[in-house]
């Protein structure tokens, strides 16, 4: 049977991910429907919104959440808050998926691909540059980044029997120094609590942990987090917590659950709390949270902060990919 590209809508594009019939494989939160609208309707980018859906009659067996500007194709989405990108291609039929998109894309008029954040195990960088090669494209890839995630034992005692003797001496130091210092609660955000409030506070947090974060929050930016965390709270993939000392925030976890990982998005502390290591607690708060609720994983995602090799983490190169088309 011959294979169709139908044009979408962010609409039919979150129904198809509320069948679960659907076959597709939604590998990462950065590419779920919720997630691309808000970015979407935050950044408002000039290009061309081309949300594409490869067909083997009514069955959908691929979406390419694509953006177009002069002749240059994109996934939805931007490397400083979209950790990882790909496409969404039901297991088995990616060749057949890539062959279609990119030829269809052709007849369109477009003559290059520019992929970021990918994964190594994405979609892309696993069929793709070979489907790509393969039809007479050029293909360039190369490592940009690199992000840090762990696998999650099954109990707290065990993930502290993985870390290297020094650092779990460390890990119970800071702990024991923070209960001397007073009451200790981590807060889990649970569903039905206010998102704006918990945001309020993240945000206040965030800012006032580093001169760069305070740059980086600008309005859009405040707007963007805030319409995430709301969109993700509504599909039940928000895991957000804030650590108190006698009743203060003194940190904030910004999280996402999905498919039994645990994504530590972004975080933010007071700064006057930081003799009492309330930044680095709350991760290993979050994670000892993560364990109890039964995650297979955590992923720190982007970047090569020193704490994410302290508590365990282990490196993943992340590549982008530019596609010229012959």
């Amino acid at each position: 049977m011959a294979y169709t590209v139908t044009k979408e809508s962010f609409a039919s594009l979150t129904s198809c991910w509320a069948d679960p019939d659907n076959g597709l494989k939604w590998a990462i939160p950065f590419v779920l429907p919720p997630w691309l609208e808000v970015w979407w309707q935050t950044f408002g980018p000039e290009a061309e919104l081309h949300l594409a859906a490869v067909r083997q009659g009514e069955k959908v067996i691929g979406i390419a959440p694509l953006m177009i500007k002069d002749r240059s194709a994109s996934i939805v989405g931007s490397a400083d808050v979209c950790d990882y990108l790909d496409f969404i291609v039901a297991p088995g039929r990616e060749r057949d998926f890539f062959k279609t998109l990119l030829n269809d894309l052709k007849q369109k008029g477009v003559s290059h691909l520019d992929l970021v954040s990918l994964r190594p195990d994405s979609a892309t960088v696993s069929y793709l540059v070979e489907t790509a090669e393969k039809s007479g494209c050029q293909v360039t890839s190369q490592q940009d980044d690199i992000t840090l995630e762990l696998d999650l034992p099954t109990t707290w005692d065990e993930y502290l029997g993985v870390l290297k003797s020094k650092q779990r001496h460390e890990v119970g130091r800071k702990l024991r120094r923070l209960e001397e210092r007073g009451k200790i609660n981590y807060r889990v955000i649970e569903k039905g609590e206010s998102v704006p409030d918990f945001m309020a506070v993240f945000i206040k947090l965030f800012s006032e942990s580093r001169s760069d974060k305070a740059t980086f929050m600008t309005e859009t930016m405040r707007a963007f987090f805030t319409s995430l965390a709301e969109a993700m709270a509504e599909a039940g993939l928000l895991r957000s917590a804030v650590l108190e000392l006698d009743d203060i925030p003194v940190a904030a976890i910004m999280g996402f659950d999905y498919n039994n990982t645990l994504y530590l998005y972004n975080s933010g502390y007071d700064p006057e709390y930081s003799p009492f290591s309330v930044g680095i607690l709350s991760k290993v708060l979050c994670i000892k949270d993560s364990i109890q609720t039964g995650k297979k994983r955590f992923d720190f995602l982007k970047g090569g902060e020193h704490y994410k090799y302290h508590l365990g983490g282990r490196e993943v190169p992340i590549y982008s990919c530019q596609i010229a088309f012959g």
